[in-house]
């Protein structure tokens, strides 16, 4: 192989030869129609790039002259590194680029449902005023305080991975706060630079690092396939995650953060083995099993 050949590539040309180095590696074939489909080049331009990746790496590709179609070597060794979650996102959505939104799955996947879909007329100018720093007029509805008209600062999209919060200052509370983006309506850009305070570098639930070790559930009786499922090294997952996503993170993949490992039910397959690292983290309350250390009584 030779990586300083495709690092003198054009960005385009290294495209075309990352999918069909993607093709290989997880559908074992690929042929022009493939490449002309994916990037609409001629069959000329197509054969161009195989003939390329050809050269460049020959023991990761054989032609079937019988089929017309190119087969996976028997060597082969991937010449681009292929992101887990995009490898996945693809399998199970297509290749998506804003022209073919009707991209079809790769493979049979099968995946939950998304029952919380932000509106683009909504996401859109959120995103701009994250890109663009600057304040959002929104009408929001909350479940504590119904509807209201507020101004935001927002500075991060989260995805908890049920809905899609955007992490943002709130003028009427003076804090920083999570809003669900499908409770908010009319965003409307302001024409205004944000004030010191409600930069994102004043926002200590988000500038602050929390370390969360994950062992194996103790009532499991085979761990070792636990830490199979998670890739644990050493028996354990250590995690590096903001305080202001770490009770989401938590509540999705279920971990028993109580201090006794007494949630017993099924889905509980990790255990959070030091619950004082969520001392401090303000949406610890959502971690399942989690409780607050109680404050020493006065004598």
């Amino acid at each position: 192989m030779h990586p300083q050949r495709v690092e003198s590539l054009s960005h385009t040309q290294r495209e075309r030869l990352a999918y069909i180095d993607f093709r290989l590696y997880f559908m074992g074939e690929i042929g022009r129609p493939d490449l002309a489909s994916r990037f609409g080049v001629a069959p000329a331009g197509a054969t161009r790039d195989l003939a390329l990746y050809r050269e460049i790496a020959p023991q990761n590709i054989e032609f079937d002259g019988s089929n017309k179609i190119y087969r996976i070597g028997q060597a082969f060794v991937p010449i681009f590194e292929h992101a887990t979650q995009r490898v996945l996102s693809a399998l199970a959505l297509g290749f998506g680029d804003g022209v073919n939104v009707d991209s079809q799955p790769l493979l049979p996947c099968e995946s939950p449902t998304a029952l919380s879909n932000p509106r683009m007329d909504v996401l859109a100018p959120i995103c701009r005023a994250i890109h663009a720093k600057r304040p959002v007029a929104i009408r929001y509805h909350s479940m504590s305080s119904g509807e209201s008209e507020r101004v935001i600062v927002p500075f991060a999209l989260v995805d908890t991975g049920l809905r899609w919060h955007v992490r943002a200052f709130d003028r009427k509370s003076g804090e920083f706060r999570d809003f669900v983006v499908t409770r908010i309506e009319a965003p409307t850009l302001l024409d205004e630079e944000p004030q010191t305070n409600e930069r994102l570098d004043n926002d200590i639930q988000w500038t602050r690092i929390v370390e969360l070790d994950f062992v194996p559930h103790p009532r499991l009786e085979r761990p070792e396939i636990i830490k199979m499922d998670y890739g644990m090294q050493d028996g354990a997952i250590r995690m590096r995650v903001r305080a202001a996503v770490a009770g989401y993170m938590l509540l999705r993949w279920s971990v028993d953060c109580s201090p006794d490992h007494r949630l017993k039910d099924e889905q509980y397959r990790l255990w959070l083995s030091d619950p004082l690292a969520l001392y401090g983290v303000e949406n610890a309350k959502l971690a399942p099993g989690y409780q607050a250390p109680s404050s020493p009584k006065k004598r």
